[in-house]
């Protein structure tokens, strides 16, 4: 027998049409791919029924006012909009869905955000206390707001008990399809998966962007091309004093400089973008641990292991594993055999 699983996703003028699609199709192939098991009945609700414009200009149908969820949710789905600043995307929060959001949450199992709609969740009262992730463009906004939440904008997503927080924009898939798995196993999520033609189904803790795009530009150019240099780099000694001579500066200053600049020590940081080559390696080639190791700049298989371990907590082969593209694979086939 099937076992009905009510989702409904808020939808309001200018949400983002993918947060809302995206996971409205997973939902929709986990019941095809279980004969119906699944049980996934996806309803949208909205300020007013009727057609919403989404932030694509594309308009989707409410099958529900807010006034009219009740019962029992499975999941509770919260997408969200921005406006767009000179400085840059500032997510919206609209108070009549942060209202509702508060009455709907105790009717649902589990409760989850998309993107921006964190900060829906959270004006809601929902992430007190709780670790959450939003889009990395939005999560300096997310963590001023709201003191009381630990915002990490690293992740694809992040659960903390009942509550789930995805990254941004394509991330919905991997949360919705991360919510799938926590349903009905993995199983059913990987080939999920397969029918959207998504080579893998990335975990929660990959990171949302790589290393240099994950810090904003600095005010000092030298510091910009000193990153650059670490980059192209990678295994060359870029210790702190080496670095520190590079920019002719005592090592001392420069670190008290490169931490005020990219809000990191130079040794995070540069041990971070050598774990980003490590991961890029094991994803798309076949090239023994070695190697990867000391390509990225590493140096040994033991130091691979404790970063990955450290950054991820996985091992290289439990990254590869998961991570590998087919196109490593196949081409690593047609070697064997050529």
């Amino acid at each position: 027998m099937s076992t009905t699983r009510r989702v409904v996703i808020a939808v309001f003028p200018d949400v983002d049409l993918l947060d809302v699609t995206g996971p409205a199709e997973v939902f929709a192939l986990a019941n095809r791919e279980t004969g119906g098991r699944a049980g996934y009945r996806v309803q949208l609700a909205g300020p007013a029924s009727g057609a919403v414009a989404t932030s694509a200009g594309v308009r989707v149908v409410a099958d529900l006012t807010f006034a009219e969820v009740d019962g029992v949710l499975d999941t509770l789905l919260v997408p969200g909009a921005v406006d767009l600043h000179p400085g840059g995307p500032v997510a919206r929060i609209d108070r009549e869905v942060v209202d509702w959001i508060r009455t709907a949450a105790p009717l649902a199992r589990r409760v989850a955000s998309v993107c921006v709609g964190a900060h829906l969740l959270a004006a809601a009262g929902l992430l007190d206390g709780r670790t959450a992730t939003t889009h990395w463009s939005t999560a300096a906004q997310l963590a001023a707001d709201h003191p009381a939440v630990t915002v990490d904008p690293d992740p694809i997503f992040v659960r903390s008990g009942n509550v789930w927080t995805g990254a941004g924009i394509s991330a919905c898939m991997d949360l919705a399809l991360a919510l799938v798995a926590e349903d009905l196993g993995e199983d059913v999520a990987l080939a999920v998966a397969r029918q959207l033609v998504m080579y893998l189904k990335r975990q929660g803790g990959q990171s949302q962007f790589s290393v240099p795009l994950s810090r904003p530009a600095a005010s000092r150019r030298d510091i910009d091309e000193l990153r650059t240099f670490i980059s192209d780099h990678l295994d060359a000694d870029l210790s702190a004093p080496a670095l520190a001579e590079r920019m002719r500066l005592s090592e001392r200053h420069f670190a008290r400089v490169f931490r005020r600049e990219t809000g990191t020590t130079p040794g995070a940081y540069v041990e971070a973008a050598r774990v980003e080559a490590a991961r890029r390696l094991l994803e798309s080639t076949d090239q023994p641990l070695d190697r990867v190791a000391a390509a990225s700049g590493l140096g040994s298989v033991e130091t691979l292991h404790r970063a990955l371990r450290k950054q991820l907590g996985t091992t290289p082969a439990a990254y590869r594993r998961r991570f590998r593209t087919t196109t490593a694979t196949a081409t690593a086939a047609t070697a064997a055999t050529g």
